[in-house]
């Protein structure tokens, strides 16, 4: 699922998960949007989350600190195990209350709010 020429934009790419996140302070996950998903891009959700799935085992690379983010919804088990999700390290359900703040306020903003 990685777009082509990436690479020339200047980001690292890395195609195992363990190397992605090793030595990470933050691993923000997002969702896996299967309704946009042609069958040919993930063949299975069993098989994207073996590979990709971040889980308790693989969190092991990171900092022994690492927050955990995710903006939800969540596939649980898909992109990220109900584990690592409700674990110690997650900040996911601040990131999601925190994001409809300021989508609220953005919108009084827009439509007048002083």
């Amino acid at each position: 699922m990685i777009p082509l020429g990436i690479e020339h934009y200047g980001a690292p790419v890395v195609t195992r998960m363990e190397e992605a996140i090793r030595d990470a302070d933050v691993i923000m996950m997002l969702r896996i949007q299967k309704e946009r998903q042609r069958p040919f891009l993930m063949p299975s959700e069993r098989e994207y989350a073996n590979l990709y799935g971040l889980t308790v085992a693989r969190l092991a690379a990171a900092r022994p600190d690492v927050l955990v983010m995710h903006p939800g919804p969540i596939n649980r088990g898909v992109e990220i195990d109900p584990e690592v999700a409700d674990g110690p390290f997650s900040v996911i359900l601040e990131q999601v209350d925190n994001g409809v703040a300021v989508r609220m306020a953005l919108l009084y903003l827009v439509l007048g709010g002083k």
